[in-house]
């Protein structure tokens, strides 16, 4: 039998935010943008999380993130996407999409990310989640710098592109697999599997989810990965360094003892 796979959107599927506009803030820290254009990415991510952003605004977005990030220098760019992961993605993280993932890798599926956010964004989330494979936005690069062009735009038609050129690398059985997202532009990437699945879907989603047969999940519970970062200090039980100590002064006395024969 050839292998499945669970093919999970990341933006309000996975992680209950957008993956670019959260990392707004350390960007205005690292001199990359200007305190307008984060706040209006702030108000791209408002439009996107009320599902509020149709296709021209999104459309409008990308030129704009395009446009932004000429000339950005791309090792700076993951240097600041990883140094604050845990700060701006871990903590919005769902707990349903996680225990999923869990599950299709115990049962032997691999997990791919498909994103229209940018590989430099998307790589270091998917490590993160412990994902397989990585199938995202790629932005023009010549001498390590972005130019403002597009490579690939993972988005719509084009992720369903991407995916089946991926099955075709990796021989999974797409009509065994699973895909999530909670957007009706995937709506090609959902077709293409046998277990198509929306992710809290607008009343437009859930009608066509209906019509297609893909099932409807709930996700409402963003956790962060890790309790707390950096992990909290080792206390050690004061009867343990009371033993320790006791341990300690017996070994002391003896020491004297030998040297005083």
């Amino acid at each position: 039998m050839s292998p499945a796979a669970a093919f999970f959107d990341l933006d309000k599927t996975i992680i209950a935010t957008s993956s670019v506009t959260a990392f707004s803030r350390p960007f205005f820290a690292g001199g990359l943008i200007t305190r307008r254009e984060v706040l209006r990415t702030a108000y791209a991510q408002f439009l996107f999380l009320l599902g509020r952003a149709d296709s021209e605004q999104t459309d409008r977005l990308r030129e704009f993130l395009s446009s932004m990030v000429k000339g950005w220098d791309v090792a700076q760019v993951s240097q600041i996407v990883t140094e604050t992961l845990h700060l701006h993605i871990e903590p919005t993280v769902y707990a349903e999409a996680i225990a999923l993932i869990h599950e299709h890798h115990l049962a032997g599926r691999d997990v791919v990310i498909v994103s229209a956010s940018g590989s430099e964004v998307v790589e270091p989330i998917a490590q993160m989640l412990g994902a397989d494979h990585v199938i995202a936005t790629r932005m023009e690069v010549v001498d390590g710098r972005y130019t403002g062009e597009i490579a690939f735009y993972a988005f719509g038609e084009n992720k369903a592109t991407a995916v089946r050129e991926l099955a075709e690398e990796k021989g999974y059985d797409l009509a065994a697999s699973y895909a999530y997202s909670d957007s009706l532009t995937d709506a090609p990437m959902l077709d293409l599997v046998g277990h198509g699945h929306v992710v809290n879907p607008d009343r437009t989603l859930r009608k066509i989810a209906v019509e297609h047969g893909w099932e409807t999940l709930t996700f409402v519970r963003p956790v962060a990965l890790r309790p707390s970062f950096p992990p909290p200090r080792r206390t050690v039980p004061a009867a343990a360094v009371i033993a320790a100590a006791a341990v300690g002064l017996v070994l002391l006395v003896r020491h004297r003892r030998r040297r005083q024969a």
